[in-house]
C-alpha cells in the first residue's frame, strides 16, 4: 500500500469542494482533517461539524486526527460524523489504562483506531500498543501549524516500527505526517510507511496529479 492523505488544514475553504474533486481525480484516497483544540497544540482548527458537512461533498476515506488534551470526550462525536478512523495522540494521555480505554472505545464504533506520538517520543513507547491499532501515525513535524520542514530523525522512527511490524507479524498502517514532498517522499515509503498526509506541497501544487506522482513514485 502507498498512498495519500491529503490534508485539508492547507485549503483554500472558500474552494474546498474544487480542491475535493481535484484531489479525487488525482487519485487520493484518504482526507486528513487535523482537529487542534488550542490546548494539546498552539493552534484552533476545526471540530466534528466540519467534517460531517465536508463529508456530503465526497466519496474519500476520512481520517482524523486528534491534536486533542481529552480525547475521550470526542470519539463518538467524531464517528457520527462519519470518521473512518479516529488518531489520538499518545502524549495526551495520562497512563496506559487511558490509551488502552479509547482504543476499546474507539473500536467499539467500529471505527478503525490510530495512535501518534510527536517527533521527541520514542516509538518504543507505544510497542504495547501496536497489536490493537489499525493505524500508527509518526509525526515528522511538530503538531500544530502546517508548513514546517521534515524532522530527518523520523526515518529512523519509521524504521524500527516497520522492523516490529514485520517482526511480529502486524498488519497496521504507518502514517507520516509533515513536511512530506517529492525530495522526501519516496525515502519515507522506502523506510517503511505507507500512508503520507501532504497538505502544503499538494495544496500549491499547479498540477496535482503529476505532484502525487512525484511523491509516491512508480
Amino acid at each position: 500500500m502507498k498512498e495519500i492523505a491529503y490534508s485539508i488544514l492547507s485549503s483554500d475553504f472558500s474552494k474546498l469542494e474544487d480542491d475535493l474533486n481535484i484531489m479525487l481525480n488525482s487519485g487520493v484516497k484518504y482526507l486528513h482533517y487535523d482537529v487542534m483544540d488550542g490546548h494539546f497544540v498552539n493552534n484552533i482548527s476545526f471540530g466534528p461539524h466540519v467534517l460531517s458537512t465536508i463529508n456530503k461533498e465526497h466519496k474519500l476515506i476520512n481520517d482524523v486526527h486528534l491534536m486533542i488534551t481529552n480525547p475521550r470526550d470526542y470519539v463518538e462525536k467524531f464517528v457520527l460524523a462519519n470518521a473512518d478512523i479516529i488518531t489520538f495522540h499518545y502524549e495526551a494521555l495520562k497512563n496506559d489504562d487511558d490509551i488502552d480505554e479509547i482504543i476499546n472505545l474507539i473500536h467499539t464504533y467500529n471505527c478503525k483506531c490510530g495512535l501518534s506520538i510527536k517527533p521527541k517520543t520514542s516509538v518504543d513507547k507505544i510497542f504495547k500498543f501496536l497489536n490493537k491499532l489499525d493505524l500508527v501515525l509518526i509525526m515528522s513535524v511538530e503538531p500544530g501549524f502546517g508548513g514546517q520542514s521534515f524532522i530527518e530523525e523520523t526515518y529512523k522512527k519509521i524504521e524500527v516500527l516497520d522492523g516490529f511490524k514485520k517482526k511480529y507479524g502486524l498488519n497496521f498502517i504507518i502514517e507520516v505526517d509533515g513536511g512530506v514532498n517529492n525530495t522526501n517522499g519516496k525515502k519515507i515509503l522506502k523506510s517503511g510507511a505507507n500512508l503520507l498526509v501532504c497538505g502544503s506541497y499538494l495544496a500549491k501544487a499547479d498540477h496535482k496529479k503529476e505532484a502525487i506522482l512525484s511523491i509516491l513514485g512508480d
